[in-house]
């Protein structure tokens, strides 16, 4: 008896000790030194178009004869000429190296953006609350970053590389499982938790790279909405939530290869939801989470009167807000032309170009209208028509021409006055910095606009949709109403649409909730006082107290 119950415990942990093995022959291999990611399959032509022959899968297909022919003279021709087969090989390498570069060093851009987004909302507040602001910024980095390392990335990008592998980089292959979902319905990915395992790979590190700086872009935005009056704890609870479940998830529906972003071919509506660098994922998300926080919080002391009408807390420091607006907009360059993961494609002048007019136009439309409504220019309006043009971008930067980019900028300035003045008059919510309209508003502004004005010059193949043809021409990339698509218009219209229920409703159900169990607003003797002291210790104005003291 003694003797069969040791030989089960032997043959249990040498099945143990093979288990690992098995499962690390099944599939693709991380490759964390990136010694072989980019090979000849990552050499393409300029239209994209590969240089090598895929191996025919389905013997049921009409040309599968002609395919497996051509695929075995493109093997036999391989094997008499190893020379240039390892010259592809080192082609290929290189390419996808100078691609790491490019993403790599504009994903640095976007990161020094958090330095305008303290800036600017820092200068937009009064002045005794400045290190508040400053405290949540740098808050906002750490808390929402941790949370995306254990498990927001795997949610976004576990499944990527079954319908959105990102082939610039190489396709971060061994990102291939939906916890939820699967195939083109896969609603949340399932591999790469504490970026350890199949995400322990050169080219998914690259992608999170990027990837964990555009989601710290939608936790700095609810910063300038919340702030003066929320409790540091449940400041902190709010970056966890995004960093973790909110961007993550509906992020994977647009960019892991998700439900969303492949309707075009379940449901023929145009590419499926096309939004490029993040109008919608981004910065919609993180301006209706911004929204739902605010209503839960209400408004904070004094705003309003009596009598009901809005009071003005005018900006402390102008000189932060102009500064931080410019830093937001060098930023820009890396967050819209680094978007396409890769220096290979040549269509970032146009992105770059079409990110800067939209800019300047929303800029000047915002100060022209506050100057005609109001009888003076506001440069803190002006400076956030220019956010908002950028916002509105965001999503068709790559898919429109100048002339579009022009005209969705000057909607982006009319709207973000229109909706600072909306939330303020009549929704009465408080949103101290205007995020909410230059962050939600205008970020669907940009997701209705790749349905419009996109004209078909860029994106064919775009989530797997018209690769060879579409609407009847070779090559027909991302095409809006204007261009023949209405199909295209309407899923942008409806994947806008859901990105506001999301945000929004998500975030209001769980922090309602909570706020029911516990107050995430400091009390009211505190707020008046000034949040710098009672909440962190300290005043960022140290001189200031010293002169009251001794008056």
């Amino acid at each position: 008896m003694t003797n069969r119950l040791v030989y089960r415990l032997a043959i249990a942990v040498l099945l143990l000790r093979a288990a690992p093995v098995c499962l690390a022959d099944d599939g693709p291999k991380a490759d964390p030194a990136g010694i072989s990611t980019g090979d000849k399959s990552s050499v393409v032509d300029a239209a994209g178009n590969s240089f090598t022959v895929a191996a025919p899968t389905d013997p049921k297909a009409p040309d599968y004869a002609r395919s497996k022919k051509d695929f075995d003279d493109y093997q036999s021709q391989a094997a008499k000429e190893p020379l240039a087969v390892k010259l592809a090989d080192s082609v290929g390498h290189l390419r996808v190296a100078t691609n790491f570069a490019w993403t790599l060093n504009t994903g640095y851009l976007v990161l020094f953006m958090q330095c305008g987004f303290a800036l600017l909302t820092c200068g937009l507040v009064r002045k005794k609350n400045a290190g508040h602001l400053m405290m949540l910024n740098f808050a906002a980095y750490v808390f929402a970053f941790v949370s995306y390392y254990a498990i927001g990335y795997a949610f976004q990008f576990g499944a990527v590389a079954v319908n959105a592998p990102p082939v610039n980089l190489g396709g971060a292959a061994t990102l291939n499982h939906f916890l939820l979902g699967g195939g083109q319905w896969g609603f949340l990915g399932g591999k790469g938790f504490f970026f350890t395992g199949p995400a322990y790979d050169a080219s998914s590190n690259c992608l999170m790279l990027f990837e964990l700086v555009f989601m710290e872009t939608a936790g700095y935005i609810i910063v300038g909405a919340i702030c003066e009056r929320i409790t540091f704890w449940a400041f902190l609870l709010c970056e966890l939530f995004v960093g973790g479940i909110l961007y993550p998830v509906f992020g994977c529906w647009v960019w892991g290869g998700g439900w969303l972003s492949q309707v075009g071919s379940t449901l023929h509506l145009g590419h499926g939801y096309v939004d490029f660098a993040g109008s919608t994922v981004v910065h919609a998300v993180g301006g209706f989470c911004a929204m739902a926080l605010a209503v839960v919080l209400g408004p904070r002391l004094g705003k309003y009167g009596k009598d009901g009408k809005p009071r003005a807390f005018p900006a402390h420091n102008l000189v932060y807000v102009v500064t931080g607006t410019f830093i937001l907009l060098f930023g820009w360059m890396g967050f819209n032309p680094g978007s396409t993961l890769g220096a290979t494609d040549l269509r970032i002048s146009v992105v770059a170009v079409n990110t800067n007019l939209a800019a300047i136009a929303g800029s000047a439309t915002a100060m022209l209208f506050w100057y005609m409504m109001f009888g003076k220019p506001d440069v803190t309006m002006a400076c956030n028509g220019m956010l908002a043009g950028l916002v509105a971008i965001t999503a068709p930067c790559a898919f429109v021409g100048p002339t579009a980019s022009v005209v969705i900028g000057v909607l982006a300035g009319l709207l973000v006055c229109g909706g600072v003045l909306f939330n303020e008059r009549v929704t009465r919510i408080d949103d101290p910095c205007g995020a909410i309209s230059v962050h939600g508003f205008c970020g669907l502004l940009g997701g209705v606009s790749v349905g419009i004005f996109a004209d078909g010059t860029y994106g064919a193949g775009w989530n797997g949709v018209g690769a060879s043809t579409y609407l009847g021409h070779a090559g027909q990339g991302v095409t809006g109403l204007l261009y023949g698509d209405a199909s295209q218009f309407f899923c942008q219209l409806g994947g806008a649409t859901l990105t506001a229920l999301w945000a929004f409703g998500g975030t209001y159900a769980v922090f309602k909730t909570v706020n029911k169990f516990k107050s995430m607003r400091v009390p009211p003797e505190i707020e008046r006082e000034g949040l710098d002291v009672p909440e962190f210790g300290m005043h960022a104005y140290p001189e200031d107290a010293l002169v009251t003291r001794e008056s």
